[in-house]
C-alpha cells in the first residue's frame, strides 16, 4: 500500500483505513476486534465523530467518519489507535509498533457515492473469502445499516439517512440489502484502489474541488474517472524528488 495521506478537509465524509504492522493477522482474534470495536464506539462518541460504517479484518481496519467540530476525527483516531496498541501489548506481552505507519483518508461525496464505499468495506471478508455474505461477518456495520442489530449500536444511522438522501431507514434497509445480494451474485469484488488509495472519490465536480484545496508545493493532484463513472484524486509526487506515481494507482 502506497504512503498513507492524511489529507482531510473539514465536513468531509472520511474513510480511514489502518493496517497492522507488517501486515501482520494481529487482530486475528475475536476479542481483540470486539475490544476495538468497544473502543471506537467509545471514541466516536467523546469526540463527537458520527460513524457512518465500519470494518475490522483481520489485519486491517475501515472506518467511514465525519466529524461535528474540526480535529474530531483526528483526536479520535489518536486516542483510540494508540490506546488499543497499549491495551494489545500489555494483554500479549509485547513490545514494539502494533500500526503500520499512519492511517490512510480517502474523501467520499454523500449519495450514491458514499453508499457504495459503505458496500466496499463491508464485502472485505467475502472477497477474502472467510465468508460468503457480511451478515456472518459480525464485526462490519451490515446488520446495523439492515436494522437487525439495535444493542450496542456504532452507526450514526440518523446522519446516514441524511448524507444518503433516502426517506427513511427501511428504504436505505431494502435498497442496501439488495445491492449487496446483487453484488454478490454478480461476482463483482474486485478489489478497487480508489477506495484506500486516492484523496477523494466522487463526483467530477466534487473531486474537482478537493483536488483545488490540496493542491500546494509538494502535492500536484490528479484526477481519474473510473470504470464505473464516479471520479479520483491521487496524489501524484513533485519535483521533490518522491518519484512518479505508481501506475498501479490508477483508478480500477
Amino acid at each position: 500500500m502506497p504512503r498513507a495521506n492524511r489529507f482531510m478537509q473539514p465536513g468531509m465524509i472520511c474513510h480511514l483505513t489502518h493496517r497492522c504492522h507488517d501486515r501482520s493477522f494481529l487482530l486475528r482474534f475475536a476479542c481483540d476486534r470486539s475490544e476495538y470495536r468497544e473502543r471506537l464506539r467509545e471514541a466516536s462518541r467523546e469526540f463527537m465523530v458520527s460513524l457512518l460504517n465500519y470494518c475490522l479484518t483481520s489485519n486491517h481496519t475501515h472506518t467511514i467518519a465525519i466529524e461535528s467540530g474540526p480535529g474530531g476525527i483526528s483526536r479520535m483516531m489518536q486516542k483510540l489507535e494508540g490506546g488499543f496498541a497499549g491495551y494489545y501489548n500489555r494483554r500479549k506481552h509485547r513490545s514494539g509498533s502494533f500500526w503500520e505507519d499512519r492511517y490512510h483518508c480517502t474523501m467520499v461525496e454523500d449519495g450514491v457515492h458514499l453508499l457504495n464505499c459503505i458496500e466496499y468495506i463491508d464485502l472485505n471478508m467475502v472477497r477474502a473469502g472467510a465468508v460468503s455474505h457480511p451478515a456472518d461477518w459480525p464485526w462490519c456495520g451490515y446488520q446495523e445499516l439492515i436494522g437487525q442489530k439495535t444493542r450496542y449500536r456504532l452507526l450514526d444511522l440518523d446522519r446516514l439517512l441524511d448524507l444518503l438522501g433516502e426517506a427513511d431507514l427501511e428504504s436505505i434497509a431494502r435498497k442496501y440489502r439488495a445491492q449487496i445480494q446483487s453484488t454478490i451474485a454478480e461476482g463483482r469484488l474486485k478489489r478497487q484502489k480508489c477506495w484506500t488509495e486516492s484523496i477523494a472519490v466522487g463526483g467530477q465536480l466534487f473531486v474537482g474541488k478537493i483536488a483545488a484545496a490540496v493542491r500546494c508545493e509538494r502535492v500536484e493532484p490528479r484526477i481519474e474517472e473510473g470504470e464505473d463513472g464516479s471520479w479520483a484524486v491521487w496524489e501524484r509526487a513533485s519535483h521533490y524528488g518522491r518519484g512518479k506515481m505508481d501506475a498501479e494507482r490508477v483508478l480500477a
